[in-house]
């Protein structure tokens, strides 16, 4: 993955893959992460941080909310 983004070229983009996102987390590998909240209760799911991933690498730089409730927050490294 690291050779992959060091390439020229479009963004690499990464659609519901909690395992795979906590692998790239655990590296220095996550340039701009989108966090979309939908106001939706569909029952029980897994964590989206794996324990020793720490929520806290992420720092918050834009927040935009929908008309109909959705949120996306996007988030940088610190």
């Amino acid at each position: 993955m690291s050779k992959l983004k060091q390439q020229p070229g479009n963004d690499i983009l990464l659609y519901g893959s909690n395992q795979l996102f906590n692998t790239l987390l655990g590296h220095p590998l996550i340039d701009d992460f989108r966090l979309w909240v939908f106001p939706l209760v569909l029952g029980s799911g897994m964590r989206l941080f794996a324990e020793g991933n720490d929520p806290g690498k992420l720092q918050l730089a834009d927040a935009t909310t929908f008309s109909i409730g959705v949120a996306v927050r996007s988030y940088k490294p610190v």
